[in-house]
């Protein structure tokens, strides 16, 4: 038997070794992780010490180390462990929590209550002055005491009750019940029974009406305000037996009285309640022709300016206080529609005063750049309005397009120094009224006929054509200022150009008919055929040198040329006559060889750089 050389080494021994190290991992890795949790007990919990003598340990000599040698064990296969089965979480959507009916949340049932409580004891309030007088019931002083005593003996249970606990909503509603019978008291002392002058009696009502603004300021409570102010609104046209001036005059002192709150308050829902029941009663007296002589129309009409007035300042106060108050924009919109409406009552003289006056105020609101962006816009559409009312009552028919275009232009021209995009569009409006009534000025059967020329076209159809013409150009030039419309600025402006021959053919005519009369309307003819094809020309040389919307303006030009020629030899051919035909010939001729000469230029240029260019290798 051999036995084995020194050098060679056992396999076998070598997996054994491999096996009891792994083994040997393993298990210092679990003492590990047993120490681990055992300091952090002793961490935590820490053992009580025992009260014991200290001895010093003894050491003793470990005992030397013998080796023994490993035995051998064959690898054992690593245990079947089956892999994990992946099970896919569940999902469970939220259960919302059903949502409070509107009758069961907090205070609801008691304001509903408080609310209609208040609306019901008005209504009796009413009924003692109004229904009460009409049945003979009681003397006049007796009911007129009686609703005084009564409103007072409210506003004092309110204010009892308002600063006990739960107090609030009831004191509130008691209170503002209080305040509006006392001021419905007042409209009746003075409109049913005349026991007051008109000025003293809207005195006394301004009185009532800032006391009682002055409590709701103090109790900090819009409710209370909104209260006295829609139950006076719906029930005093009751009192004063339909829509009168009294009635009319103590809404507006209403409108006054509730002002002072907003000077320390932010209370949007206000401006819209003191304000409309004044708006709506001018609206129902115009509408309705209720006054029926000038004097009652006047005082109308200083209502109506009243009313406006206190719109536009405590709207513009309101916003300058707190920029984001729309409804007080929405405010100044609104108080200016009865003086928007009241026109049919007046010559056009006053009119013109009033509307004019109206719309100077509102331009400059618009104009201030202070304010914010929606008062702007709330003053410059009722100031557009009142231009264009302005415009008409100043002016014939004749020339109404000539003040509607230059109006226009006034205001495209400032849409871009004051970056206002909605100043373009109105001007942009004017613009297309103005070019409307333009139409009716110059027909286009006046055009054709030189009898009918020399009697409707005349020195007010050349100037409004000559206007047509420079707001079209003006309404261009400032889009392209402003980045307005740039992927259509092409078309717009074959569009533009189009109706400007329309208008340039228009002003040479009746240029030619004022100067010259019948030999005058062949020689505006001539010029606005030359017209026409200088336009072609310029619109197919253009349609060269641009990549958008070339194909268009190409288009728009052959068609143009081709109109023009079609009326030189349809139309000039047969009116014009002598130098001015061989004119219309030449010139329509030498501008098709400017034309034809140009692009056949363009083209050689271009087969030119197809040859240069080296073709590519496929």
């Amino acid at each position: 038997m051999t036995s084995p050389r020194p050098n060679s080494v056992d396999p076998r021994l070598v997996a054994q070794l491999s096996t009891d190290f792994t083994a040997l991992g393993r298990q210092l890795g679990e003492v590990g992780r047993g120490l681990t949790a055992l300091r952090v007990q002793l961490e935590t919990v820490p053992a009580p010490v025992p009260q014991q003598q200290f001895q010093p340990p003894q050491f003793q000599q470990p005992p030397p180390p013998q080796f023994v040698p490993p035995q051998y064990r064959p690898p054992q296969p690593p245990p079947n462990i089956p892999p994990p089965t992946y099970q896919a979480p569940t999902c469970q959507a939220p259960q919302p929590e059903p949502r409070e009916p509107w009758w069961q949340r907090d205070g609801m049932i008691s304001r509903i209550l408080a609310v209609a409580g208040a609306g019901v004891t008005l209504i009796g309030v009413v009924m003692l002055l109004v229904l009460a007088a009409q049945a003979g019931i009681f003397g006049p002083p007796a009911r007129v005491v009686a609703g005084a005593l009564f409103s007072g003996a409210l506003v004092l249970v309110g204010v009892r009750v308002y600063g006990r606990t739960g107090g609030r909503v009831g004191g509130i509603a008691l209170a503002a019940t209080g305040i509006a019978g006392a001021y419905l008291d007042v409209m009746a002392v003075t409109s049913i029974y005349g026991w007051l002058e008109a000025p003293l009696g809207l005195g006394i009502a301004l009185a009532v009406g800032a006391a009682g603004v002055a409590l709701a300021g103090k109790w900090q409570s819009q409710s209370l305000a909104l209260l006295v102010v829609v139950g006076v609104a719906v029930l005093a046209p009751i009192v004063t037996d339909g829509l009168t001036l009294t009635l009319i005059a103590f809404l507006i002192v209403l409108q006054i009285a509730c002002y002072p709150a907003q000077l320390v308050r932010d209370w949007p829902y206000l401006h819209a309640a003191r304000t409309v029941p004044a708006v709506l009663a001018l609206i129902g007296a115009i509408g309705g022709s209720v006054y029926g002589s000038s004097a009652d129309d006047y005082r109308l009409l200083a209502a109506c300016i009243v009313v406006a007035a206190i719109g536009i300042g405590t709207s513009v106060v309101a916003v300058r206080r707190s920029v984001a108050d729309v409804t007080a924009s929405v405010t100044l919109g609104i108080a200016t529609v009865p003086l928007l409406l009241w026109t049919s009552m007046f010559e056009h003289t006053t009119i013109a005063i009033v509307q004019g006056s109206l719309a100077v105020v509102l331009l400059a609101v618009a104009a201030y750049r202070v304010l914010p962006v929606h008062t702007r816009i709330s003053a410059l559409a009722p100031a557009a309005l009142a231009l264009l009312q302005t415009c008409v009552s100043v002016t014939g028919h004749d020339t109404l397009p000539i003040a509607l275009l230059i109006v226009a232009a006034a205001f495209v021209a400032c849409s871009d120094p004051l970056r206002s995009t909605v100043a373009y569009w109105v001007g942009f409006a004017f613009a297309a009224i103005g070019g409307l009534t333009y139409l009716d000025v110059a027909r286009p059967d006046a055009l054709v006929a030189s009898a009918t020329a020399a009697k409707e076209l005349g020195a007010s159809a050349m100037v409004a054509s000559v206007l047509v013409v420079g707001v079209l150009g003006l309404l261009l030039f400032q889009a392209r200022r402003m980045g307005m419309g740039k992927q259509n600025a092409e078309v717009a402006a074959v569009l533009a150009g189009l109706v400007g021959l329309y208008a340039v053919t228009a002003a040479t005519v009746a240029a030619g008919v004022a100067i010259g009369g019948a030999g005058g309307f062949t020689a505006g003819h001539t010029v606005a055929t030359i017209a026409w094809m200088l336009g072609a020309t310029a619109l197919l040389l253009h349609g060269l040198r641009i990549a958008t919307n070339a194909h268009l303006v190409l288009f728009a030009g052959l068609g143009l040329t081709a109109a023009a020629l079609a009326k030189l030899f349809l139309f000039d051919l047969a009116t014009l006559d002598g130098l001015l035909r061989v004119s219309a010939f030449i010139a329509v001729g030498v501008l098709l060889l400017i034309a034809g000469t140009r692009y056949a230029r363009a083209f050689a240029e271009r087969d030119e750089q197809e040859a240069a260019t080296p073709a590519s290798v496929g």
